[in-house]
């Protein structure tokens, strides 16, 4: 197994104390997977105790909880994604699921170029779960599949007219908010408006490839990865920091290229890459956040994504939506959401992630908040279907605190 030597993944730093076997959800949930040590680390070092054939590998989702817990800094999850990708170099796949779910942007582009795309794929996503076509693909029965938007993010950024400011960042919007949820993307020009920040996009990036490592489809996310880097790079080299509103894209691009991969400029971009509330967060330390809210008189409960968490960033949305006049939020500080990017989609791993998330979801029903609020996409999707309490980004709720 080849292992990137220079970004500094040593599994032998792992000294199987095993506390990343009892943070993880899902060995809670399944015995199925045995552990996180139990697979990357373990496989890289110890072949004759466990086998390359075992198809435990294929539980791990990727959270990362793994990664924050561990005393010795070693990036458990990505030894583990490693593994599923030797992995199913010599195993068939179970679904075409797999596919479908790693390289969905594939089928974002294609969807928002054609008149009435959108409307027609999320009908046939309708009757495909009616007649169990979904099913025989590998997605499960009853997990809500993300709906797709009538028009595209970047499409809908052509059409706002911006003031021009000396702060200016460009944004990495994602595939699931291009595609899926364009409005977070208007929010955040928006609400960086507001704050007399200038926002750039590049139609050149690429899906950062966070759900093809997650797939186990790393060569893919690879090809991803140097065309990205390089457009970083040069944007960084021009003035201009990033900002993502997605916090799999935030932690794939700052974090995971530089476990994964060998490109030049990534730690230089990665020092100017930040989440877009995190950016908002410095920029309030600095005294410079306008804090001219209306009143939001709506009960709110916040979810702190796991892939947020790992980032080491704290919590920028508790530090600035609280500054809104009248509102009431609380954090739900339930663990695991367990959709885990596109885990939580599949037939095999759904009743998993239910039972992940199990927790969030009734911590959320017992607050009686009226909205649920994460920076996450999917983590969003997983927290309504588990709850049936709608959620949404942290930029629409200062959005609409700014009367916008």
């Amino acid at each position: 197994m080849a292992i990137n030597k220079q970004h500094a993944i040593d599994p032998d730093k792992c000294t199987a104390c095993t506390i990343c076997v009892t943070a993880c959800p899902v060995t809670a949930a399944t015995r199925k997977f045995r552990g996180p040590k139990m697979t990357g680390p373990a496989l890289t070092r110890l072949r004759k105790l466990v086998s390359d054939d075992d198809p435990m590998l294929d539980y791990c989702s990727n959270c990362k909880t793994c990664d924050l817990v561990c005393p010795s800094g070693v990036p458990i999850s990505t030894l583990n994604m490693i593994a599923k990708n030797e992995y199913y170099k010599t195993h068939p796949r179970k679904s075409k699921a797999d596919d479908m779910l790693a390289h969905s942007e594939k089928m974002g582009k294609l969807i928002t170029s054609l008149p009435l795309g959108s409307t027609f794929a999320n009908m046939g996503m309708s009757i495909g779960k009616a007649f169990n076509v979904m099913g025989a693909m590998g997605i499960a029965q009853s997990a809500k599949m993300p709906a797709y938007a009538s028009e595209s993010f970047i499409s809908k950024f052509k059409k706002i007219k911006q003031n021009p400011y000396l702060r200016k960042v460009v944004f990495f919007s994602g595939c699931y908010i291009n595609y899926n949820q364009p409005e977070v993307g208007v929010d955040l020009v928006k609400v960086y408006q507001k704050n007399k920040i200038e926002v750039a996009i590049d139609e050149n990036f690429v899906c950062c490839g966070s759900p093809m490592v997650a797939g186990g489809y790393i060569d893919d996310a690879r090809v991803n990865a140097a065309k990205n880097a390089a457009l970083l790079k040069s944007w960084v080299d021009r003035g201009y920091d990033i900002v993502t509103a997605c916090t799999s894209c935030g932690l794939m691009l700052k974090q995971e290229y530089q476990e994964l991969f060998d490109f030049a400029g990534m730690a230089e971009y990665a020092a100017h890459m930040y989440d877009s509330i995190e950016y908002l967060a410095k920029l309030n330390d600095a005294g410079e956040f306008d804090t001219n809210f209306v009143n939001d008189n709506t009960k709110y409960i916040y979810h702190a994504p796991c892939h947020l968490k790992v980032q080491a960033i704290g919590r920028p949305s508790m530090e600035l939506l609280p500054l809104i006049p009248g509102i009431d939020i609380e954090e739900a500080d339930a663990g695991c959401c367990g959709i885990s990017g596109s885990y939580g989609f599949k037939a095999d791993k759904h009743e998993i992630a239910m039972k992940v998330g199990s927790k969030l979801f009734n911590r959320i029903k017992n607050s009686h908040a009226e909205l649920g609020v994460c920076e996450c996409g999917t983590c969003r999707l997983q927290m309504e279907n588990g709850s049936g309490v709608k959620a949404i980004h942290p930029l629409t709720v200062l959005r609409k605190a700014y009367g916008l």
